[in-house]
Parts: C-alpha cells; structure tokens; sequence
C-alpha cells in the first residue's frame, strides 16, 4: 500500500481521516509538539491512533525548533497582530507542518493529508508548506473536499465500531508554548464577550508578586535570575502568571481567506515578554532602530500569519531584528496582578537614559543654551521656507 502520512491531533476531523485513509493507504500518525502536550496526553493521542487503525504513530518535540525559528523573532519584533494577538496558535502551524513534511519525507512516504476544513487559516498554512517543500507528494484533505459535517464523520467512524465520546466540547482550546486560544459560540458573532470559564486558567493568586525577566541579545535567558533555555523560561513564566489569570483578550482579525474572524486567547508568558522586551528596547534602542522595527515587524507577523514563512523576504526581515538585538540585554522587573500586569522598569548598561548626558526636561550636560538656539532655528528651516514660498496660497 501506498505510504501516507497524517497531521494527527487525535480530534474528530483527523481520527475520520486516519480511519477512512487506512482503507487505501498505510496511514503513518505525527503529532507535533509546539507546547502544551503532557506526556500522558501523548501517550493518549497515541493509543487513539492506533485504534483508527494506523500502521504507525510519532510524536515530535519541536518546542526548541519552534522557539528557535518561530517565538525568538516574535520577541525581537514585538509582534502582536492588530496590536491584541502574539500569532499563538498561527505560529505553530508553520512549525508543525514544516515538521510533518519533513518526517513524509524521510519515511518515503507520497502522500500527506490534513484534517483542514476548506473554511479556514490552516489549510492554507500546511498546503503552502507542504507544496513547497515537497511538490512531488500528494495533499489529501477529506473533510475538505467532501465537506462534511461533525454528524457524518461521528456517524462513519460509527458505523466503522469507533464509538467514543465525540461531543463537541463547549470550548475548542489549543495549547502550546506562545499562547492557547480559546473559541466557542460567543466567537463567532461579534458582540458577546467569553466568560471567565472559557479560558483554561482562573484566578488563584490576589495579591501582587514581582518577577525579573533577563534578556541577553534580545533572547529571553533568565527568569528571577535563574538562568534557563529561553523556551523554559517562557514555560515557568507562564505558570507563575497564569495564576494570576493574565493574558485573556479576544482577537478580531483578517482571515487569509478573506473573512472577517474572532478568537479568544490566553497568553499570559508571551504577553509579557513582548512587553518586557520593548520595554528594554525603548531604553537601548536608537530611536531610527525603533522605528524601522515597528513596520518590519508588522510585516513579519502578517507574512508568518499568512503561511509565507517560506519566502526568502521572511529571512531577511530575521536577519534585521537579529542585528537590532546587539544591546538589547539587561533586566525587566514586572508586577503580577490579578488580571493584568505592570512594567516597573529596566536597570541595563546599555541603556541611552544615561545621566552623564542629560536628564530630561530638567538640565543639559552636552551643549549650550546657544547650541540649543542654532539647532533649532536650522531644524525649523524647511518649514519657514514653506510657509514663506506658499504664503499667499494659506
């Protein structure tokens, strides 16, 4: 039989690809790990996919592949989408896919399939890699092109002797290292806000606690002063700020697909890192640096959103932010409350509020009042000589 493999989340869309494939392929199962997974969640997906009859399954650690290629240029951009959402779950799906390509390939496999709805951002997000990397193989997605709907695939995998619990949950939450986003009924009209419970983590601590962020290069490297690898430290953050239930917002965007689209997120680690880290920015950066960064960055977030990670532009927008982390190192301290957080300040030698200079609005150390006076009056030139050409016309 023919070897295919299969982005398998052990959900309903891809346990009725899994069974119904297995008929005319030999289906091998990957799941991608990109945070969030426990080991007995694994071990569960696992023994589901097999009872959907796969000849195999894997489970790929990719957390350090996806902060290494994905989460670090976040942070150095200080991307938010729309200003709201750090890319979560968008994010992982180019990591994921790149993943899967990649294992179909070494196996020798020439066909690959995805449990996507043709509704959605992620179709467009595994086909545009899967395309790319792998031309010569083929793209299956059932649930796509028969459009089918959750009753005919419960009914199938029935009819085929998998009964299991396939009842929508009330909320569809994905977990991973950036961020879990959060959707259900309320999402999908514009109005209704999620309720506390919607999101995974509630309020267990309420009073206030300090935590010391550490960036070296612009890399996340220490937390209260214990030194990690960056995707750890994002990890421990996030279960010290979660329990302060921070980090819930909902997104409203631009589908790749041209539809409008809301998703409730809770992110309290990436939040506060992006935030930490511009913080240190503001400090260390030239102000034509800053500059530059902000619209590099937004086109960083919308390419990555939009499935371009493959184009070489992405790799040079990377090696921009890269150079601009130089002296972005030193140490944020943030304030932990219930629901939301605080930046206190940075202490960093880097930082350009150097009082040997100046201290603002109150004393200049480098110039004179006539040195003032002279760049002024020529910073003001073009405008006078405007205002004096076109005088008649105002």
């Amino acid at each position: 039989m023919k070897k295919l493999v299969i982005a398998y989340s052990g959900g309903l869309d891809t346990s009725y690809c899994a069974v119904s494939l297995s008929k005319e392929f030999e289906v091998h199962a990957v799941s991608v790990n990109t945070g969030g997974f426990t080991k007995e969640e694994i071990n569960h997906i696992e023994s589901n996919a097999y009872k959907m009859g796969v000849t195999t399954y894997k489970n790929i650690n990719a957390v350090p592949t996806f902060y290494d290629k994905v989460v670090k240029h976040l942070i150095f951009g200080n991307v938010l989408k729309n200003a709201t959402y750090p890319l979560s779950v968008s994010a992982e799906r180019i990591i994921q896919a790149i993943e899967i390509v990649e294992y179909a390939k070494s196996i020798g496999a020439t066909y690959i399939a995805h449990g996507s709805t043709g509704a959605g951002n992620d179709q467009v997000r595994f086909d545009m890699i899967f395309q790319t990397l792998a031309p010569g193989i083929n793209i299956i997605t059932p649930i796509r092109d028969q459009k089918l709907t959750r009753q005919e695939e419960i009914d199938y995998l029935k009819s085929e002797g998998i009964d299991m619990n396939w009842e929508k949950s009330k909320y569809s939450v994905n977990k991973g290292l950036w961020g879990t986003s959060v959707g259900g009924v309320e999402t999908l009209e514009s109005e209704k806000p999620l309720p506390s419970e919607a999101y995974p983590s509630q309020l267990e601590n309420s009073g206030e606690e300090k935590v010391t962020l550490t960036f070296k290069n612009g890399e996340f490297v220490a937390l209260n002063g214990q030194q990690n690898k960056p995707e750890v430290n994002i990890e421990n953050l996030n279960t010290i700020a979660s329990k302060y239930a921070i980090g819930r917002d909902i997104h409203v965007g631009d589908t790749i697909v041209g539809t409008k689209g809301r998703v409730g997120f809770e992110a309290a680690a990436a939040l506060i890192t992006v935030k930490a880290h511009h913080l240190l920015e503001k400090h260390t950066l030239t102000k034509w640096q800053l500059q530059h960064k902000e619209y590099l960055s937004s086109f960083y977030g919308m390419h990555l959103h939009e499935g371009q990670y493959l184009d070489p532009v992405m790799r040079d927008i990377e090696a921009f932010l890269q150079s601009s982390q130089k002296m972005v190192s030193g140490d944020v301290t943030v304030t932990l409350k219930p629901y939301h957080f605080s930046l206190d300040g940075i202490v960093s030698e880097h930082d350009l509020m150097s009082s040997k200079f100046s201290t603002y609005g109150e004393e200049n150390k480098a110039w004179t009042a006539d040195d003032a006076k002279g760049f002024i009056k020529i910073l003001g030139n073009q405008n006078k000589i405007y205002q004096q050409v076109n005088e008649q016309s105002l």
